[in-house]
């Protein structure tokens, strides 16, 4: 008989954390939600029947105070915690400290986040564990700080892979763009944007987060084990990974 998995979900209290949890979670693995809102992680983690443990990844003493909480052997893990921090705040153009803040702020939300949490699970790795990190299709395109951000953590996931892939550990970016029901946007998403956004893709729609859970879930499967250092674009063909 299989054991069931132990998994670590960062960011998974809404979303498309919420989502890849509950599929994991529905598969029988044994799921730990991540995430700084303690209120939010609790609420979520009753609804999905799953442990949380509550602490901001980009923070080195926050993921090494957490360490006792979270599981002694990580089969999967997750990196979803991140965001664009630029959404909603002041425009920093000519301004060259609040520039820094601002590319800083993405830099910690989503390279560091992935990082410190990934650097101190190694131990808890088994061999052939999975590692499965949120990019963004703003890493091809450009999209300031964020987009710049999220081509460090691919520049990261290949040197990871590199590192790891001799104990069969696989590490692998998913890429989305449009991904609806999630709080990406904070409001800040207008109907013709959204027509733009959906017009540019091949199948003209808007991508799901169950389009990105059944994703991550196939990337974390022992079928995809000869699958990494690879950017799985998730756009509907908005952009072309080739």
């Amino acid at each position: 008989m299989t054991m069931p998995r132990q998994v670590v979900v960062t960011g998974g209290g809404t979303g498309i954390g919420y989502a890849v949890a509950a599929k994991f979670a529905a598969t029988g693995d044994h799921v730990t939600i991540t995430g700084r809102r303690e209120k939010v992680l609790a609420e979520a983690a009753s609804s999905l029947g799953v442990q949380y443990v509550a602490f901001d990844a980009s923070d080195p003493a926050a993921v090494t105070g957490a360490l006792a909480d979270l599981p002694d052997r990580v089969d999967v893990l997750v990196n979803n915690a991140g965001g664009n921090t630029d959404i909603g705040g002041a425009n920093a153009t000519g301004d060259l400290a609040a520039m820094a803040d601002a590319w800083t702020a993405n830099f910690r939300a989503n390279v560091l986040s992935a990082v410190l949490v990934t650097n101190a699970l190694i131990p808890r790795f088994p061999d052939n564990a999975r590692i499965v990190t949120i990019g963004s299709i703003a890493a091809p395109q450009g999209s300031g700080s964020y987009g710049a951000a999220k081509a460090a953590v691919e520049s990261w996931t290949a040197g990871l892979s590199r590192d790891l892939g001799p104990r069969g550990i696989t590490a692998n970016v998913v890429a989305p763009g449009l991904i609806e029901g999630t709080e990406f946007f904070r409001g800040t998403l207008t109907d013709e944007r959204r027509a733009t956004l959906i017009a540019n893709t091949r199948n003209k729609r808007a991508g799901t987060v169950a389009d990105l859970a059944e994703t991550v879930a196939f990337l974390a499967s022992p079928g995809a084990g000869h699958l990494t250092g690879q950017v799985v674009h998730l756009n509907g063909g908005a952009h072309l990974g080739r």
